[in-house]
């Protein structure tokens, strides 16, 4: 099983600034992510609440024997969570970082991640295809 976690106001893609993230909602994307991947269960997560996201990292790097790897978007919470950055340290479980947009070419606050030195690796600035690449990686482990 892979993991999808998404973090702070990746519920409303496809409402929220769709000129940055896309027009598709996660849940209209979810079923074509999962169609690629047909021997892989893929679970979804998503939360506006770092505590919960906190949570679910602790669960599935200490409690799921299931989950082969996680997906995070950790939304801004990559720019300063130190927390969550914390979290992923703490687990033996593999973690690719995907943002949708390229966080690079954004402001300077988005510019660097705390959250990605705890990863094995970072997608940025491919969309929702991101997803894609990082389930692809974590299934190559």
């Amino acid at each position: 099983m892979i993991t999808i976690i998404n973090g702070p106001n990746l519920n409303l893609l496809g409402k929220r600034q769709p000129e940055i993230y896309g027009s598709q909602t996660f849940e209209s994307f979810l079923p074509k992510l999962r169609e690629q991947f047909p021997d892989t269960p893929i679970e979804y997560f998503q939360s506006n609440s770092e505590g919960e996201i906190i949570d679910k990292l602790h669960h599935l790097g200490y409690s799921s024997s299931e989950c082969k790897g996680i997906v995070i978007n950790p939304g801004a919470y990559a720019h300063y969570s130190y927390a969550i950055a914390d979290a992923i340290a703490s687990i033996s479980t593999p973690v690719v970082e995907v943002h949708i947009s390229n966080i690079t070419s954004r402001e300077d606050f988005r510019k660097k991640s705390v959250t990605a030195p705890f990863c094995k690796g970072i997608i940025s600035g491919c969309g929702l295809f991101g997803y894609n690449m990082a389930v692809s990686f974590l299934l190559s482990l």
